[in-house]
């Protein structure tokens, strides 16, 4: 969980907007060394449905790091193989952030290195209401299974991934705020002071 881009910023004097680019610096950073040590999946919550709220400056700025960010990730997944899936509802995103996020899940269909899971425009109730109309559907269709955990699973945004062994969160705030919660029922979870833009391997 990314937090603190918009703290670390006011303690430099910088704007807010700042403080979500030094961020994206991090992500790559922390990124490319889950790579390096094996880890095969990492799921980052970039973008929450409460983040709308904030003012629409930042969300702009928030957006086109996303706009980059995809870009540059398109550019170099063949040579890193690595794959890429993304949770949250996407119809209130950009229809060119839409194009770029449906070409990296389709272009990195096939790599076997470590899976980034994005969770933009994201909600963990969301999510699991989003997975409940799916299985009602699914049932008036009459081709849903007896509904089990597992079953429930497969109709979240996680599909067919498995739950998180650890979910950490940066700047002190101790809470999960809607972030995986179906998922992250039994994941050891790891608090830190540290700001999103500060945080290092060694951490």
């Amino acid at each position: 969980m990314l937090d603190g881009n918009g703290r670390w910023a006011k303690k430099r004097g910088l704007p807010r907007t700042a403080g979500h680019a030094y961020g994206a610096e991090a992500f790559r950073r922390i990124g490319n060394y889950c790579k390096a040590i094996g880890i095969e999946y990492l799921t980052v919550y970039a973008f929450s449905t409460e983040n709308w709220r904030r003012p629409p400056e930042e969300v702009r700025t928030i957006m086109s790091i996303f706009d980059k960010y995809m870009k540059e990730a398109l550019s170099i997944m063949e040579r890193d193989k690595f794959k890429m899936r993304f949770f949250g509802e996407r119809s209130g995103l950009s229809p060119e952030l839409q194009r770029l996020m449906a070409a990296a899940e389709e272009k990195s269909t096939h790599y076997d290195g470590c899976q980034m899971n994005l969770c933009i425009n994201y909600g963990g109730r969301d999510e699991i209401l989003h997975a409940v109309r799916r299985y009602a559907e699914a049932y008036k269709a009459g081709t849903a299974p007896e509904l089990t955990e597992d079953v429930f699973s497969g109709y979240l945004y996680s599909a067919g991934i498995p739950d998180p062994d650890l979910i950490i969160r940066t700047s002190g705030e101790q809470r999960l705020s809607n972030f995986l919660p179906w998922q992250g029922a039994y994941s050891e979870l790891y608090f830190t002071d540290v700001l999103w833009p500060d945080f290092t391997e060694r951490d």
